[in-house]
């Protein structure tokens, strides 16, 4: 097997102090979500209400071995040593795998259905962004209870408060905090640790379902039982698809080294101790009982009566960093699809001078914020929010093995039969454990999947409405090169400059059409700017603006972005001027933006449900100024109506 070949320079990996800081902030944000299921892994393994399983020696070291191997197999292996090669100038996440697995494909057909399985796991990672801070919150103010029985009643409203509060200081950035998620996170996985070193010593012997056969024997002598265990183990690598997903923030190498290092070695630890623990506190009964004779809450039984109050505190502060990571990915992959075009323009606030990824977006916040709102209240605890969550995980993690694939054998020309080998091992695995999630659809499963496939009819009608509309656009343009020389001979001329914006930089802007049909002129300086969003991350000055003098007073500008930049036209402007030496003056410049408004008809090519859908997406997007950051006094809109 070749090495990544994808990065366009050579990558430099951070060193000494540097890595230090990375590497704790990765603990704080990347393991943030994997590093709180030790709050409900266990006890819904064994103490669920939806099955039974003998407290056996046999039994306890069996799903010990599972939950290990498949955090090794799922994270350390599969994500932490193979998927982060696949960096796309040092970024990560569905949207840059599936821009590199492109690129090893050449057929029209294909790249469709590539697109429409990778759009398939953005669409799954915003349902899991819903799960995800409902049940955390609510696995840590379980705790309560542990405290006082009394204290149940409180647990639903103190963690729809904390909620509130997390999604209400979003729109104040989270720089200012975020400095203390690395410290905050380390100490809790420390304390993982003690915890878990601390009831190891009462059953060192737990240390043998380190082997895999215990594993494996288990999984053989309980068919029946195996995928309905596996449905709650796969609890324990929830948040693994943040190792990938996060590395453009961190880089490879401390991601690695913060979990090689710190996080697995104190995840297992705990998880371990939480086994000896059970054997122990479950020793009274006959080893054959049922988990229903003897019932506790693993996590919070390890810890001192005397500590709890502070445990309940660090988890509450543990979980909030969880929610904070998921959320923040939300607002990033959301600037991504509207970038690649798979979404309309939102508001997008940049809450941080330093950092241009620390964005905010108020449309998704405040659904997520909803929909969560939503799913605290209606499952009320852990327990029955365990039956909805892990789908949306198991089946991005399986997205992420075929694009990886796709990309691993297509672009990088791995040997076919070695690399085939590996990841029908990954897919065994992913398979197993999205099939063993999927038994639950019926008992709140459906949930993650239901927002998933909402999601997914959005963006896919967005994706194919921009399409057609510019198929429509096509077939009416005009070229721009024979346009320039009939204007400049018989239109009129007033002094500034006139920028239209257009979608296709070789056509006539329909603005300008328009303009010279109403207002029966043309200004001395006319721009014809096309913004494009490329599939890679980011886009250096260096490459932002590019300039053709057309002559007679015409030029064209085409203005480059990644999908993680931040589109500034007035900025771009001030480049051209730097670079190219074309002078704006804002004041003597104006801006003119078409405005299609649809018109639904029956059509071959579109249903009009989605037409009407699209119709609705496009009159609530974001002005097409506001977005690049236009100023509004200096814009001239003109509508058109148009027709599949």
């Amino acid at each position: 097997m070749s090495s990544n070949p994808s990065s366009a320079q050579p990558i430099t990996h951070p060193k000494g102090a540097r890595l230090a800081a990375l590497s704790l902030g990765a603990v704080g944000v990347v393991y943030g979500d994997i590093g709180t299921s030790p709050l409900y892994t266990l006890k819904e393994v064994f103490f669920s209400a939806t099955h039974s399983i003998a407290l056996t020696e046999a039994n306890v070291f069996g799903l010990l071995s599972i939950i290990f191997w498949v955090l090794t197999i799922v994270v350390a292996i599969k994500y932490a040593f193979l998927i982060l090669r696949a960096d796309n100038q040092g970024e990560g996440g569905t949207m840059a795998l599936l821009a590199l697995a492109l690129r090893a494909v050449s057929s029209v057909a294909r790249r469709r259905y590539l697109t429409l399985f990778g759009i398939f796991g953005v669409a799954l990672f915003f349902g899991d962004s819903i799960i995800t801070p409902a049940v955390s919150v609510l696995g840590a103010m379980e705790g309560l209870t542990e405290i006082n029985p009394n204290l149940q009643v409180f647990v639903v409203p103190v963690a729809l408060l904390i909620l509130t509060g997390l999604f209400y200081v979003q729109a104040g950035g989270t720089g200012r905090v975020s400095k203390w998620f690395g410290p905050i996170m380390a100490f809790w996985f420390l304390v993982l640790g003690g915890l878990g070193i601390y009831h190891l010593s009462s059953n060192m012997a737990v240390l043998a379902a380190l082997n895999p056969i215990y594993a494996l024997s288990f999984l053989f002598e309980n068919p029946k039982l195996s995928l309905v265990v596996l449905g709650s183990a796969v609890l324990a690598v929830t948040g693994a698809e943040a190792v990938y997903a996060d590395m453009g923030h961190f880089g490879r190498k401390p991601i690695r080294v913060a979990w090689f290092a710190w996080v697995m070695p104190t995840l297992v630890l705990n998880y371990f101790g939480q086994g000896a623990l059970i054997l122990k506190t479950c020793a009274a009964q006959a080893l054959s009982s049922p988990a229903t004779a003897c019932k506790m809450h693993p996590f919070y039984d390890q810890v001192p009566h005397f500590m709890l109050i502070p445990m309940v505190i660090l988890a509450g502060a543990a979980t909030v960093i969880a929610s904070q990571a998921v959320i923040s990915g939300a607002f990033s992959i959301g600037r991504q699809a509207i970038q690649l075009g798979f979404l309309p323009r939102m508001k997008v606030v940049h809450t941080s001078h330093k950092s241009e990824g620390q964005i905010y977006l108020p449309a998704i916040n405040w659904t997520l914020f909803v929909l969560v709102f939503i799913v605290v209240i209606a499952f009320r605890s852990t327990s029955n929010l365990a039956a909805a969550y892990g789908l949306a995980v198991t089946g991005a993690m399986l997205i992420d093995t075929v694009l990886f694939a796709v990309v691993a054998i297509g672009l990088w020309k791995w040997n076919r039969v070695s690399a085939g080998l590996l990841f029908c091992l990954f897919l065994i695995v992913d398979i197993a454990l999205l099939a063993s999630t999927a038994i639950k659809i019926p008992d709140g499963g459906w949930f993650p999947m239901v927002i998933a496939f909402v999601v997914l009819v959005f963006m896919t009608t967005w994706k194919r409405g921009r399409s057609l509309m510019a198929q429509q656009r096509q077939e009416t343009a005009l070229p721009l090169a024979p346009m320039i020389v009939a204007l400049s001979r018989d239109a009129t001329r007033v002094p500034g400059t006139a920028v239209f914006m257009t979608s296709t930089p070789e056509e006539m802007p329909a603005a300008m059409l328009h303009n010279l049909k109403h207002n029966k002129i043309l200004h001395a300086r006319n721009i014809v700017l096309h913004v494009h969003f490329d599939d890679v991350p980011l886009i250096t000055r260096a490459r932002r603006v590019k300039i053709d003098d057309l002559g007679n007073g015409f030029f064209k500008m085409v203005v480059n972005y990644g999908f993680m930049n931040a589109p500034d036209i007035p900025k771009a402007l001030t480049i051209a001027a730097k670079d190219h030496g074309i002078e704006f003056d804002m004041m003597d410049t104006s801006f003119f933006v078409s405005r299609e408004v649809l018109v639904p008809t029956r059509s071959p090519s579109i249903s009009v449900w989605r037409q009407r859908l699209f119709s609705l997406m496009a009159r609530n997007a974001q002005a097409a100024t506001a977005y690049f950051q236009i100023p509004t006094n200096r814009v001239l809109e003109l509508g058109a109506q148009v027709k599949f």
